[in-house]
């Protein structure tokens, strides 16, 4: 009988050590993943509220613009001089500081535009095929190991 009690002991042991783990598991998560992100939401949630005319806003798609205008769901953006939009207010991630700069766009050229348009022709009009560069590449293989 005593060997019995002994077994009966370790087994609830082992469900109290088990029923124990999980629950540190869930409040590890809790304070490591749930909490972070109600704070963030909290956060941008607190921005939103004090967006103004005047502010420079980052969007959630990334997009750096001006508020125009603002009212209770909505705000009117300048994204380019004389370009507005509208916005969900809770389509803006970050308020930026004045102190912050914004990131400036790059400024692409044409002739870039236009020398990649006449490498793609090049590449187009050469009179190699797939068969012919197969053969060469293989000769040229050959007359390399050749010389060594």
């Amino acid at each position: 009988m005593g060997i019995t009690a002994a077994a009966a002991a370790a087994k609830s042991s082992d469900s109290t050590e088990f029923i124990l783990l999980i629950v540190v598991v869930f409040v590890g998560l809790y304070f490591l993943m749930i909490r972070p992100q109600r704070r963030r939401q909290q956060q941008a949630a607190q921005q939103q509220k004090t967006v103004s005319p005047g502010s420079t806003v980052r969007t959630t798609a990334g997009m750096y613009a001006t508020v125009v205008e603002a009212d209770d769901t909505d705000v009117v953006l300048e994204i380019a001089p004389g370009v507005n939009v509208r916005y969900m207010k809770r389509a803006i991630m970050e308020v930026i500081s004045s102190g912050e700069e914004v990131p400036e766009s790059p400024e692409y050229a044409a002739d870039d535009v236009t020398s990649a348009e006449d490498g793609l022709a090049d590449s187009h009009d050469s009179d190699t095929h797939d068969g012919d560069l197969a053969s060469s590449n293989g000769s040229k293989a050959k007359s390399d190991s050749d010389a060594f």
